[in-house]
């Protein structure tokens, strides 16, 4: 029998990582994860959506997700058939409840939109469900990638 040792909690500061494409589509770059400084129930990270981008339709199992629009303006189709929509822009807070499928999108085609990203998932990737049966509800929204 194995036994567990906790280690003491340490602080730390530090800067977000190099980016990586998601399931979701769009560019992160962690900062705080389980990965970089052993957090076990939360994950941070900026989010870069490109000009005209949209991600998959997608949603997180089990886990809430907080954001922060630091730039831009972004539309968010959201609710069980994309049903509802809403647009953030710069200084706006949003919360996205676990299960809860959506599809965002940059409505700028020439400026990048940005957000700080906090998520209950330390793994972040790891509870991202893709929904493809979704993606045709809302053809008509930007797809460049």
């Amino acid at each position: 029998m194995s036994e567990t040792i906790d280690k003491p909690a340490v602080c730390a500061c530090l800067r977000a990582g190099e980016p990586f494409i998601g399931k979701q589509g769009f560019s992160y770059a962690p900062a705080i994860s389980a990965e970089t400084v052993g957090a076990s129930a939360i994950h941070m990270q900026l989010l870069t959506i490109p000009p005209g981008a949209r991600a998959r339709a997608h949603k997180h199992q089990s886990h809430e997700t907080a954001l922060h629009v630091l730039t831009g303006e972004v539309g968010m189709w959201y609710g069980e058939r994309l049903e509802n929509h809403m647009v953030n822009r710069a200084g706006d807070f949003v919360y996205i409840p676990a299960n809860v499928p959506h599809l965002p999108y940059n409505l700028s085609q020439t400026e990048p939109a940005t957000a700080v990203v906090a998520r209950t998932d330390p793994n972040e990737q790891e509870s991202v469900i893709l929904l493809p049966e979704l993606e045709a509800i809302h053809a008509s929204t930007p797809t460049h990638r």
